[in-house]
């Protein structure tokens, strides 16, 4: 069923995969609620043979299609909700909503799922087992898929499990991927370090909590270095420090704020206690005391091994030996899909999303207020979402 035909029914549908990615980009929705946007779905899935399930914490839904023979299970999923920024594009289509932009592809993700369904439900006839539509908001550190899974809309789980995101600094067209880890996880760091306030110009009347807080900067990012093997990628960012209120006032505390980033549960866990460590113990080797707090974000993305090479496999089918990329290493962002492989075999790939012949590693790239998606790239990521089902359904692993 891998043949051209998937990929000529794709491009067939090029319209009305474009027309719904605009409409749902020209209004972005933002964390657990985008009812719009879901409703957006809806009306344009509203003639196939689909059973909704929708969530009771959020607005998930899990759309079902059931072939007509007992079979395999498959999830593929989208996500669908937008990021608090201004769009600067200048698209003729861009958000009629100020503050609020698609800057990460989901509205292109959710356009190529609902183009994904509708192969699919073309081929219902010629399906063994079901395959479930995820469209699921919350994915921009709202634990989207989390409450999904809380809610039992993924019950009984899949057998695999697949998503696609949109890549503009890759090659036009081509899927990305690789077994382990693919994606990193985060974790939100917090420090308060608390000293004794007073004037600037007594300083040995207080205790300063400003040196302190630098000093910690300092020596996290040796920690990093020194404590952890330098083969297994570690991140500790401090992106914020905030204290006083003048030029003349020592102040009673300071604040840090970071992103913490690892590829295995077991060093996430060792960070987490040689932060606090670190923290502690410079602040009161100086006579203060630090407060760490960690929020902890999505964990990490594990391709398995078997998914990685059935979406090898697939892309190769609908375009040839230039159509796949093995990648080398991880990237250090973070997707709540992560929640999904944690109990569902699946994958997550990247799809370069690039203009055909454009110097793609300068492009403007996700979370820009000018990250662009090239509109021709997705009836293929609708073909390529379609293939992986159709092949699991089909196959399982082999």
């Amino acid at each position: 069923m891998l043949t051209d035909s998937l990929m000529d029914n794709a491009l067939a549908l090029r319209d009305r995969i474009v027309a719904l990615r605009r409409n749902i980009h020209s209004e972005p929705e933002l964390g657990l609620e985008t009812p719009l946007t879901l409703a957006k779905v809806k009306a344009d899935l509203a003639d196939l043979p689909l059973e909704w399930r929708d969530g009771a914490s959020c607005t998930g839904a899990v759309a079902v299609l059931k072939g007509m023979r007992e079979g395999r299970s498959v999830l593929l999923r989208g996500d669908m909700d937008a990021l608090p920024m201004s769009e600067q594009t200048g698209l003729p289509f861009a958000s009629q909503l100020d503050g609020r932009m698609h800057a990460c592809g989901h509205d292109a993700h959710t356009a190529m799922l609902a183009g994904a369904a509708r192969l699919l439900a073309e081929r219902q006839g010629e399906l063994a087992g079901e395959v479930r539509f995820m469209f699921q908001p919350g994915e921009e550190g709202f634990h989207g898929a989390r409450h999904m899974l809380d809610d039992g809309l993924l019950d009984p789980l899949p057998e695999a499990a697949f998503a696609l995101h949109v890549w503009p600094n890759a090659p036009h067209g081509v899927l990305i991927g690789r077994a382990g880890p693919m994606l990193a996880s985060a974790d939100q760091l917090e420090i308060t370090v608390s000293g004794k306030g007073g004037h600037a110009s007594m300083p040995h009347d207080g205790v300063d909590p400003v040196p302190v807080a630098a000093e910690i900067v300092l020596a996290l990012q040796t920690m990093v270095t020194r404590r952890f093997n330098a083969a297994e990628a570690t991140i500790v960012t401090i992106a914020k420090l905030k204290a006083g209120s003048a030029h003349n006032v020592i102040p009673d505390e300071a604040h840090l704020l970071g992103t913490m980033r690892t590829l295995s549960a077991e060093r996430r866990a060792d960070l987490h206690a040689a932060v606090a460590q670190v923290a502690e113990h410079v602040a009161l080797a100086h006579g203060c005391t630090a407060s760490v707090r960690i929020i902890e974000g999505f964990p990490v993305t594990v391709n398995d091994p078997r998914a990685a090479r059935l979406g090898e496999k697939v892309a190769r089918d609908l375009g040839g030996e230039g159509a796949w990329e093995e990648r080398s290493h991880p990237t250090m962002g973070a997707e709540d899909f992560s929640y999904v492989l944690q109990q569902v075999p699946g994958a997550m790939f990247f799809l370069g999303v690039a203009a055909e012949g454009s110097d793609w590693q300068d492009c403007c790239g996700l979370h820009s207020s000018r990250m662009i998606v090239d509109e021709t790239v997705l009836p293929k990521g609708a073909a390529l979402m379609a293939g992986f089902a159709l092949r699991f359904l089909e196959r399982g692993w082999d």
